[in-house]
């Protein structure tokens, strides 16, 4: 049992009139007045402060206090809010920067957010995003502040909070603040979050699943500690960019092309994106320079050997998988300057601070046979793969799984691992897991958003496939699943000529729900989703 923190939570003093006024009809005087009396009259328990401030639409937060490394000095607001923070002790040596974002347009709903990498961020954008659409958003920063791993070193603590305690004292808390201030309990609950994000939403399944009607999670970084140990292996595979086995970004997009050509007509269509990866079960042997094939056109037999250990599974000492292989197609979505440059990633920190717990370890020393350290620590269960989410099912809860199949950061080709081994578990059929739990991969896109194929599925403001129909979007699917029990079967997405949001439309897909497969049907226009379908296949992960 985690030793989560029980809040009785909040005394309140606010008057009946400022009650009123909270209501999401009141004007915005009376909702001003209602937000300056709540600051004075709510405590927080276990905060050093707390603040409640008007903000109205049109207005550009600021944050002269956040660590550069989170990148989001400012955040245009799009939605009148009452902006509540604190800071919110956890344990003897750790504590929570706490946001809720309550709006005067307020549906009902209440909504967390989650963060990324090892961050540390509260991630604005997603706050303003949900709050505009009437959620009462919260998030926290995850019991650190900025992108370094350093403040996990020696610190159970801080530890604990980024495995799951801030992430669960941020949704307890909100969730009253939200009803104090409203005077009613939200009516749904819901979560929205990728990558470290994803994985928070996921942990709430499996540990907390009384939280959340309805969970979004997007490209979680699910089995993180092997995740981590496969991140770090990518130095010792390709070495220095001074090696023999390095290969360079100019040859990743050879590999690329070549990629490409064996496998892109699997799909029914060459249009440059693999609807199906895990169907290319690519070697790069036919790259191997020869008498007619010289350099810079094609790869010395070392770096044949880097090309297919990358897109081989990671394997511990008896066979087993440890972590998928990259899936084909990365290499052109970011994949060379996260893993592939020659020198230690930043994603390896965890590996520094918490794995080796040695601020000075050198990570070019880190070798996968390694990885059996990481996975025993294990602190709080971080690896969050546990295939049993039946006590989320019977809540009558709804998750929506997501990942790009581009995705240069966390393997999508752990996705699917990861819901076969809740099928197996909970002995369930692909017809029963749609009841609760739906996946769907997203072609050509890469971490969460951008890449070559129609990414616009509405998981972010900037991932609108119509800015001027936000309703329109991932977040809005799935509560329609909960809320009037229409279940996505296909997650639409949009490509923009020039990935410009909102231009000329280049061609559109309707993602499809695992275990099928997207596939051209032969005729029709191909940028036009009608003319694909989702097929079923031989599984061959």
């Amino acid at each position: 049992m985690h030793s989560t923190m029980r809040y009785s939570i909040f005394s309140t003093l606010v008057a009946a009139a400022d009650i009123a006024a909270a209501q999401s009809n009141a004007p915005t005087d009376a909702f001003m007045q209602s937000c300056a009396a709540f600051a004075n009259n709510t405590q927080i328990p276990n905060s050093t402060f707390s603040t409640a401030t008007f903000v109205p639409a049109g207005a550009n937060l600021t944050f002269p206090n956040a660590d550069p490394s989170c990148t989001r000095p400012s955040q245009l607001v799009a939605a009148a809010m009452c902006r509540i923070q604190a800071n919110i002790t956890t344990s003897a040596t750790s504590e929570v920067s706490f946001e809720a974002w309550l709006p005067q347009n307020w549906t009902g709903r209440f909504l967390s957010t989650g963060n990324g990498g090892l961050g540390g961020c509260i991630q604005y954008e997603d706050m303003d995003f949900a709050s505009s659409l009437g959620f009462a958003s919260v998030a926290t920063n995850n019991g650190h502040d900025g992108m370094s791993g350093q403040p996990l070193f020696q610190n159970a603590g801080v530890v604990e909070d980024f495995v799951y305690r801030a992430m669960f004292t941020g949704i307890t808390v909100g969730k009253q603040v939200s009803q104090n201030f409203y005077q009613m309990p939200p009516t749904k609950s819901y979560y929205l979050g990728c990558s470290t994000g994803g994985r928070q939403g996921m942990k709430m399944v499996q540990d907390f699943p009384d939280l959340f009607d309805g969970v979004v999670a997007g490209a979680p970084a699910m089995n993180f500690n092997n995740l981590n140990t496969w991140s770090a292996h990518f130095l010792p595979v390709t070495g220095s960019n001074t090696s023999e086995t390095f290969v360079s970004e100019a040859l990743w997009n050879l590999v690329h092309d070549d990629i490409v050509a064996q496998c892109d007509d699997k799909d029914g269509f060459k249009d440059g994106i693999l609807e199906a990866p895990d169907l290319c079960r690519y070697q790069a042997d036919k790259l191997l320079c020869s008498d007619t094939v010289v350099a810079p056109n094609c790869l010395t037999q070392p770096q044949v050997t880097t090309v297919n250990t990358v897109f081989s599974d990671l394997k511990g000492p008896n066979g087993t998988v440890l972590y998928p292989r990259m899936q084909p197609g990365s290499e052109k979505t970011g994949a060379f300057p996260a893993y592939y440059n020659g020198q230690a990633s930043d994603k390896s920190d965890w590996i520094k601070f918490v794995v080796q717990a040695d601020p000075n370890f050198d990570l070019t020393k880190f070798t996968p046979d390694l990885w059996a350290k990481a996975d025993s620590l294990n602190p709080f269960d971080v690896a969050t793969f546990k295939g049993d989410i039946s006590a989320f099912q019977q809540r009558g809860g709804k998750l929506l799984h997501y990942h790009g199949t581009m995705d240069p950061i966390i393997s999508s080709d752990n996705s699917p691992r990861y819901y076969e081994i809740v099928r197996a578990t909970m002995g369930l059929e692909p017809a029963q897991l749609d009841d609760f739990y739906r996946y769907f991969r997203i072609s050509g896109m890469g971490h969460c958003s951008g890449g070559p194929g129609a990414h616009f599925i509405g998981n972010q403001r900037k991932q609108l496939a119509d800015p001027n129909k936000p309703e329109d979007n991932l977040l809005m699917n799935m509560v329609r699943w909960v809320e009037e029990g229409q279940a996505p079967e296909v997650v639409t997405g949009v490509a923009f000529v020039n990935d410009t949001q909102g231009g000329e439309v280049a061609f559109t897909r309707n993602h499809c729900r695992w275990p099928l497969m997207n596939k051209f049907s032969g005729s029709g226009d191909p940028n036009d989703a009608a003319s694909w379908q989702c097929v079923p296949y031989a599984n061959t992960i």
